[in-house]
C-alpha cells in the first residue's frame, strides 16, 4: 500500500520562483568566465578584472549576483568562495561538476526549457533520439554528463553490494560513467554498455583516454534501446540497469523496456532503476519534479516517476522482491529488483 503525506500548506514566494532563472545564469556564466577557478584564495575587484579580462562595470554587477545568492562571500571587498562552491564548482577538485552544470544545463536543458509552455500544449517537440542524431549535441551532453554520473556510481555501489555483478548490461548507459566505476571496483566485471551511435562513439573516446586501465572490460553497443536491442547484446547477465532512461523516453516504451531487461537477466539475477523521482504522494521533492518537468521539454510523452509508477512496472515484467532507497537527495531514486 502506498504512503501519503499531507504537507502543511506554505504560501509560495512568486517573485523568487519567477526570477530563479537570473540566479541560475548567474552560476553558468560564472563557470563559463572560470570565475570560481580564478578566486583560488580571496581577491578583490581589481584582482579578478585582470584574470578575467573584464574592466566594465558589468563584472561587479555579476560579484554582487553571486554574492546575494551566496555563491560568492564578500567581506569588506574582498571575495572568497563557500566551501561547497569550492569542492563542486573549481575545475581541480576531486568532486567538480561545473562542467555538467555549464555545458548540459546551461547551455542544452535551458535553452529546451523555453519551449516547455509549447510543448506542453501540443505536445510538439524534439525527443533525445533526435537531439542525439547531431553529433556535436550528443557529443557535448555526453562529456557533461560524465563527472556527475562516475560519483554517482560510486556512491550506489556503497549503497548496494554489486560485487557478484560479473557480467553487467547498462542500456542507455551514456559515457558509460557506471560501468567504469563497476569495473574499477569490480575487476572481474565485464560490462555492456547499449547506447545511441553518437553517444556511444563519445563514450568510447571517453573510456580510452580517460579510464584505459578497463578499456578492454566495457564494450559499447551501438542501438536505440527502444528498437530490437543488436544481436550482440548480452543475454543472461547478473545485472541490467537503467539509469536516467525511464523519464526519457515516450511512456507506451517504458513497459517494453523493463520487459527487455527480464529477457536479458539470468535467474536470480537483478534489475536496477534509477532516475530522477518524486515520492507517491506527487507532492515533491521539487528537485525531483522539476527535473521531470524539464524532460518534457525532450520528451513531450514521457511519464513522470515515482517509486510505484516504476515498482509496478517492474512488477508486471516479471521481477520480484522490489527495494527502493533515496540516491542523490532530493531529486534521485534507485529500484533494485530480482527475477526468480
Amino acid at each position: 500500500m502506498r504512503k501519503f503525506s499531507t504537507p502543511g500548506k506554505i504560501e509560495p514566494d512568486v517573485d523568487a520562483i519567477a526570477y530563479g532563472f537570473m540566479a541560475s545564469q548567474a552560476l553558468f556564466t560564472a563557470l563559463e568566465l572560470n570565475l570560481f577557478d580564478s578566486i583560488d584564495q580571496p581577491r578583490t575587484v581589481e584582482e579578478l578584472q585582470k584574470t578575467t579580462g573584464i574592466t566594465a562595470p558589468r563584472l561587479q554587477t555579476l560579484l554582487t549576483a553571486l554574492t546575494s545568492v551566496n555563491l560568492l562571500w564578500n567581506q569588506n571587498g574582498v571575495y572568497s568562495l563557500p566551501k561547497n562552491v569550492a569542492q563542486t564548482m573549481v575545475t581541480t577538485s576531486k568532486y567538480y561538476y561545473g562542467d555538467y552544470l555549464k555545458l548540459q544545463i546551461g547551455r542544452q536543458f535551458y535553452v529546451q526549457m523555453g519551449h516547455l509552455p509549447q510543448v506542453m500544449s501540443t505536445g510538439k517537440g524534439p525527443d533525445y533520439a533526435e537531439w542525439f542524431a547531431d553529433g556535436e549535441t550528443a557529443d557535448t551532453y555526453t562529456k557533461a554528463q560524465h563527472n556527475g554520473s562516475l560519483a554517482t556510481a560510486f556512491a550506489l555501489m556503497k549503497r548496494v553490494d554489486l560485487s557478484s555483478s560479473k557480467k553487467v548490461l547498462d542500456v542507455g548507459g551514456g559515457s558509460g560513467a557506471f560501468q567504469v566505476g563497476m569495473c574499477i571496483k569490480f575487476p572481474d566485471c565485464q560490462s555492456y554498455v547499449l547506447e545511441l551511435p553518437n553517444v556511444a562513439v563519445t563514450g568510447e573516446k571517453i573510456v580510452a583516454d580517460g579510464h584505459p586501465e578497463v578499456k578492454d572490460r566495457i564494450k559499447f553497443i551501438k542501438g536505440s534501446a527502444l528498437d530490437a536491442w543488436p544481436a550482440d547484446t548480452p543475454k543472461d547477465v547478473d545485472l541490467c540497469l537503467m539509469s536516467y532512461i525511464s523519464g526519457s523516453v515516450p511512456e507506451p516504451h517504458v513497459q517494453s523496456l523493463y520487459e527487455k531487461a527480464f529477457a536479458h537477466v539470468r535467474s536470480g539475477g537483478r534489475f536496477i532503476v534509477h532516475d530522477f523521482m518524486v515520492n507517491d504522494d506527487l507532492q515533491g521533492p521539487p528537485l525531483g519534479a522539476l527535473w521531470a518537468l524539464q524532460h518534457v521539454a525532450v520528451n513531450s510523452d514521457g511519464v513522470g516517476l515515482n517509486p510505484h509508477e516504476v515498482s509496478t512496472r517492474m512488477k508486471a515484467a516479471g521481477f520480484v522482491d522490489i527495494e527502493v532507497q533515496e540516491m542523490i537527495k532530493g531529486m534521485t531514486k534507485v529500484l533494485i529488483a530480482h527475477k526468480k
